[in-house]
């Protein structure tokens, strides 16, 4: 399934409109809008909804995307007014222009950002707007508008966002608007003013993270230009709408920073050229675009880069073995670089030689999740299966909301014989997917497998965890 995120919790709440505040007006946690809607409340529901967009809208399992999201959305968070850092991401696999924020620290991202945005700070300029809208907590002061609005109405918000998220389209939308009867009008956009809030404080938090502020107004006015004639925008400017006056206030808000900060990266050219690889027909068409960028400037490390991932996803190892071995000269330390290498070095069977290649990137950058990973597929592919169980359960460790990891997990587990492990590995998978059923019947036969006391007695603790998670679920869904 490729569908886009349509339309997020925050735009629908934000459409109530609120005003435009200062930053010393900012809601704190003992006022209205807390009263209404906890951060923690926001916090629940945000997991919820989380899990439930997993179960339905496909994701980019590709863990130097993964990683290159989760490392730039803190970098911004770190500058940012955002005070509960308890972040959760989902990257979708859609090349669709979208980003969006869900209350409670949910920060998802269409692969077709890396599409659209040119620069690194182009795309940081469309995540520091989204953490401006949860920073500012405009879910909760939209219901604050609306002091009749409870927590019903928040799951009724949920269930159509979810339809209309899972490609249900028109009944998803009627859902939402028959919840909310007269108060919200058929509209899918936020408000002016938090627009102009989110814009006006993610460009301050963009400087502060040491980019370019002149990259938003530059994306937006981009974007303008390139989908004016569209009869059906991406899901991105309809819910942002990009105005001309909104493009001469960020810009006109953008040129009285300095013009000292970052505008790109080779690390983030590098994630766009992976991108633009997973959506390209064939890696013979990929091929072909990366080609043509290396005649027009054949400095362009990261068409090279691309060129090399399309030829090894082609079958043209020494291709691509010739093109690595140019990039690894000029920057032999470099991580991407090395990775693509030790995959293929995987790939064409030198197992020796990638284990060595590897070590040297686990002893450089011990805590890097895309580096464990491929630690972890060689000692598979080395037969190493009760080794890489335990580099697995120490990446669950530091990772436990992340359910590429958990399924890995329960296949490892199955490896080695451990069904026990297994099925509590396949319970945490599902569980985070938002297929509660399926958990709890997995930690049903775990405890029918278990040997002792203390094993049964955690397994039916952690049942009866999932068990009020899901009666939670269902009692917010109605």
């Amino acid at each position: 399934m490729k569908t886009l995120l349509r339309p997020t919790l925050l735009t629908l709440a934000c459409a109530l409109g609120t005003p435009v505040l200062a930053a010393s007006d900012l809601p704190a946690l003992g006022d209205a809008s807390s009263s209404i809607v906890s951060p923690e409340q926001e916090y629940r529901l945000g997991r919820a909804w989380l899990s439930l967009l997993r179960s339905q809208v496909e994701q980019l399992s590709d863990p130097l995307l993964k990683s290159y999201l989760e490392s730039s959305v803190y970098r911004l968070a770190e500058s940012s007014q955002l005070e509960d850092r308890r972040l959760e991401f989902v990257l979708l696999d859609s090349p669709q222009l979208n980003a969006f924020a869900a209350p409670g620290g949910i920060i998802g991202v269409n692969g077709g950002l890396f599409l659209n945005a040119q620069t690194e700070a182009e795309y940081a300029s469309v995540l520091a707007h989204e953490l401006a809208h949860l920073s500012q907590r405009h879910f909760a002061r939209g219901l604050e508008a609306q002091q009749r609005m409870q927590l019903p109405l928040m799951a009724a918000l949920l269930a159509g966002v979810v339809a209309a998220a899972a490609g249900a389209g028109d009944a998803g939308i009627a859902a939402i608007a028959s919840s909310q009867a007269a108060a919200i009008q058929a509209q899918r956009s936020f408000s002016r003013q938090n627009e102009q809030e989110a814009d006006r404080i993610g460009l301050l938090n963009l400087e502060r993270a040491g980019y370019d502020p002149r990259a938003m107004p530059s994306m937006f006015e981009r974007l303008a230009r390139q989908y004016r004639y569209d009869q059906k925008p991406p899901e991105f400017l309809m819910t942002h709408p990009v105005t001309e006056s909104r493009i001469a206030d960020t810009r006109n808000r953008a040129e009285q920073f300095d013009d000292d900060g970052t505008t790109d990266s080779l690390r983030y050219q590098q994630m766009r050229a992976r991108v633009q690889l997973h959506f390209e027909s064939s890696p013979g068409m990929a091929a072909k675009r990366f080609r043509a960028e290396l005649d027009e400037n054949p400095s362009a490390l990261a068409a090279r880069y691309g060129l090399a991932l399309a030829q090894m996803k082609n079958g043209q190892l020494e291709e691509a073995r010739a093109e690595l071995e140019r990039l690894l000269a000029q920057a032999p330390e470099d991580l991407v670089y090395n990775l693509a290498m030790a995959e293929l070095e995987v790939m064409e069977g030198r197992l020796a030689v990638a284990r060595k290649r590897v070590d040297h990137l686990l002893s450089l950058l011990p805590t890097s999740y895309p580096v464990r990973q491929l630690d972890i597929e060689l000692l598979l592919k080395e037969g190493k299966t009760a080794e890489a169980e335990r580099a697995l359960e120490q990446l669950v460790a530091d990772r436990p909301k992340d359910p590429d990891v958990w399924y890995q997990v329960a296949e490892v587990r199955g490896l080695t014989g451990n069904i026990v492990g297994l099925h509590e590995a396949r319970a945490e998978y599902f569980a985070l997917i938002g297929d509660y059923d399926q958990a709890i019947q997995q930690l049903d036969f775990a405890k029918r497998r278990s040997e002792n006391f203390q094993t049964a007695a955690r397994i039916d603790a952690r049942q009866r965890e999932l068990m009020e998670e899901r009666r939670m679920i269902e009692q917010m869904l109605g």
